[in-house]
């Protein structure tokens, strides 16, 4: 038995209440599926700036009516701390996934960025401190690596950061290290190396590489890779990443005030990710194996990145269940269905 099956066993014998923010968006909608699924109770906090209603929906329809009665929602602001104040409230464990992501969308709105990543991020983590909750997990990133070369990334090497969210996803582990060693609130970050899956929006200006040429492809429309295709990032599918979170939640006093990189450890280029996505689209019955249109470089973007997940698993017990092509070919089925 792995650990996370293990902890999974000890939370439907105990079940605790989790405190998901972000709870309408990508990452934590699948969180909160998979929390109710183990029959937890849930709260979740959005205010639907980037999370959507249908994404809530659609766990409704995936869970059983008496899980589903274990959530409740509430539409609030984490810039607001009374907001985050009524959502900590008998809360066991707290997985802050509510943010601003997008190194684009930080570039052109580094004001609104900082709000809800720094201010909203402080809230959060006060309000948290003031209720005793039993464990802070929030989403850090791997753009905190920013301009550092050394390849895979490991958490004790950080470089200048490239882009506005970059700055604020690391300043959250400044506060998180701060409220640590001052408060003796200890909390956990994942760095975060693009996680992708089921209910990731391929709609808006910034939408995520997977989901966006994914949607391109299904449509017939052009695609675009940034640079010459051999940028490579370290993807990693949205089941290892809930496990992460539901590992740090639970984990020893010994193995939080840290932060963990969550991805799968190995790198794949923007070209063989076309080819990959191209090639799982043809097994669900949409055949286009048009080119790629190639563009200037992005702002702030970094060349390759991979991570070292070594302190994951020895601390963690993380051991990550998907590749990058498991990955796109469990997700695949999802976006036919969506996108069509």
């Amino acid at each position: 038995m792995t650990k996370f099956e293990q902890i999974k066993s000890e939370l439907i014998a105990a079940p605790k209440t989790w405190l998901v923010t972000g709870v309408a968006g990508f990452i934590g909608s699948n969180l909160l599926e998979t929390l109710l699924k183990l029959n937890q109770k849930v709260v979740g906090l959005d205010n639907f700036a980037t999370g959507h209603q249908y994404n809530l929906d659609e766990v409704k329809g995936l869970v059983s009516y008496e899980q589903w009665q274990q959530f409740s929602f509430i539409e609030g602001d984490i810039r607001e701390y009374k907001d985050c104040e009524k959502a900590v409230e008998n809360v066991d464990y707290v997985l802050h996934q509510a943010a601003l992501g997008s190194v684009p969308r930080s570039i052109a709105d580094p004001i609104m960025t900082n709000s809800a990543n720094i201010t909203g991020f402080l809230n959060m983590l006060q309000a948290a401190k003031e209720a005793k909750v039993e464990s802070f997990t929030y989403a850090a990133s791997s753009s905190t690596y920013g301009d550092h070369p050394a390849l895979p990334k490991v958490e004790e090497n950080i470089g200048n950061p490239l882009s506005p969210y970059a700055v604020t996803k690391y300043v959250n582990e400044l506060y998180a290290d701060v409220f640590n060693r001052t408060y003796g609130f200890k909390v956990i970050g994942l760095r975060y190396f693009n996680v992708f899956g089921q209910r990731q929006d391929p709609n808006g200006a910034y939408a995520a590489v997977i989901p966006r040429w994914t949607a391109d492809l299904i449509n017939s429309d052009e695609v675009f890779i940034n640079g010459d295709g051999e940028t490579s990032r370290d993807f990693c599918f949205i089941e290892n990443t809930i496990q992460m979170n539901i590992l740090a939640a639970t984990a020893s006093d010994e193995a939080k005030a840290q932060v963990y990189n969550v991805a799968v450890g190995d790198r794949t280029t923007l070209n063989t990710l076309y080819a990959s996505i191209q090639n799982s689209l043809a097994s669900n019955g949409v055949d286009n194996q048009s080119k790629p249109t190639y563009r200037d470089f992005r702002a702030g973007d970094v060349r390759h990145s991979q991570a070292d997940i070594s302190k994951a698993k020895n601390n963690l017990g993380y051991e990550p269940e998907f590749n990058i092509q498991q990955g796109i070919d469990k997700a695949m089925p999802w976006y036919v269905k969506f996108i069509k």
